[in-house]
């Protein structure tokens, strides 16, 4: 069996193109189906993302279902096949499990090392096993995936270092605080990029969330997302000498916290440490305030040199990711294709056992009445002649089931000794 895998990604196809071949969660079941009535494809899997949409196959007739995936999603879009051909990528056998190793890896994600996509797969197998379209040796190529993708997270750091800014943000609210359990988030300004640095806050344990805003009913609205509260713009300064974590991004032409404001709030609060995070452009906070002891400041630079850090980080760490994926795409293969050659190892040793038998029964007549000890001789005796009569072809498959010629071999076998498989 062929491993044949048709797809196209955030890296070959804008969005407009892979949202017209996304398939829906609900409609999954029914193209699996279709796609394994094609000629040739026995098993069958759809990995739809936002960012990708891939049909992996396994295939009896070897590259040449390629063109039937083809088709398969010609016939869904016909009026415009032609056009967003160019936009698929095509892997065959070991090509193809590279790169599902490698999309198992989030070495082809958008984000290098983000953890969703190996869950996103995790559903399209259990979707495809559900459907019945996975039980052969593509059922064998994803499992040993997902083994290829928890060694990579436990072998290298690929994905222990932030790289969004929000996250970033949250990595540094953890250095100053420890846990973020209770701690109290306030967002000044109801802006995209707040909302969602605080939700990323929020999710990593942060307490109650406060919401101020020049426009009071926009602070509702957002306080109403996180369950939180609204507070008077015009009682910032007595907020924040009671929170812990601030986000400011409110377009204001002016710092609406200065530095002599900033000494008044720390003494009010007793020197207790209080996160600053100024996603302002123009900037919300002076940045002299980091002088201040027990206030900590970071703006929308400090968060990306961060994140940009992180991610060089990251790519070093992916180079040893690579180095993994190819261990095991290699290690895979040869299992793969040791397996390929296991029915005929088994087809012969049964017709061998057969043959011993039917001999024996033949000229059972002949032998008259047997002794235990005589009968045991006899079944020793002709097992071991039969076990020497397979050894060598059998040694020989499994030794040339990684060379080109192997398969020829096989071929070879199965007409000489008249065996089906």
């Amino acid at each position: 069996m062929s491993v044949l895998l048709v797809g196209l990604s955030h890296k070959t196809a804008p969005v407009e193109v892979r949202e017209r071949f996304a398939v829906a969660e609900a409609a999954t079941a029914e193209r699996l189906e279709s796609l394994t009535e094609r000629p040739g494809i026995s098993e069958a899997l759809i990995l739809s993302t936002c960012n990708r949409v891939e049909l992996v196959v396994g295939s009896e007739t070897g590259s040449d279902s390629t063109e039937q995936i083809l088709s398969f999603l010609g016939s869904e879009h016909r009026e415009l096949f032609d056009e967003v051909k160019p936009y698929f990528y095509r892997y065959v056998d070991q090509d193809a499990v590279r790169h599902i190793f490698r999309v198992a890896c989030s070495l082809d994600s958008m984000v290098l090392g983000e953890p969703q996509i190996l869950g996103q797969i995790k559903d399209a197998y259990a979707s495809a096993k559900q459907a019945g379209t996975i039980q052969g040796e593509l059922d064998f190529v994803l499992n040993h995936a997902f083994r290829v993708a928890r060694r990579v997270r436990n072998e290298t750091g690929i994905g222990q270092m932030a790289v969004s800014v929000s996250n970033v943000a949250v990595e540094l609210a953890r250095k100053i605080f420890g846990e973020l359990n209770g701690r109290s988030i306030l967002v000044i300004g109801a802006g995209e990029m707040s909302e969602l640095a605080a939700k990323h806050l929020r999710r990593a344990g942060g307490g109650k969330i406060y919401v101020a805003n020049r426009t009071h009913e926009r602070a509702v609205e957002m306080a109403r997302v996180f369950d939180g509260q609204a507070v008077e713009f015009s009682r910032l300064l007595e907020w924040l000498t009671h929170v812990d974590i601030v986000i400011t991004s409110t377009g204001a032409p002016n710092f609406i916290l200065t530095k002599q404001a900033a000494e008044g709030m720390i003494a009010a609060r007793r020197q207790r440490p209080i996160f600053l995070i100024d996603i302002a452009v123009p900037r919300d906070i002076d940045p002299a305030i980091n002088a201040i002891d027990n206030i900590f400041v970071y703006d929308i630079d400090d968060l990306q040199h961060v994140a940009d850090a992180n991610l060089e980080q990251r790519k070093s760490e992916a180079e040893q990711a690579e180095r993994i994926v190819e261990e095991e795409v290699a290690k895979l293969i040869q299992r793969l294709k040791t397996h390929q050659v296991a029915p005929t190892i088994v087809s012969l040793q049964d017709r061998l056992e057969r043959l011993r038998r039917a001999e024996l029964e033949r000229h059972r007549s002949k032998l008259g009445s047997l002794t235990p000890q005589q009968e045991e001789a006899i079944e020793a005796l002709t097992r071991g002649m039969i076990n020497k009569i397979a050894h060598s072809p059998i040694s020989q498959m499994k030794r040339l089931a990684n060379h080109p010629d192997g398969l020829h071999f096989v071929e070879f076998v199965k007409r000489a000794f008249n065996l089906h498989k």
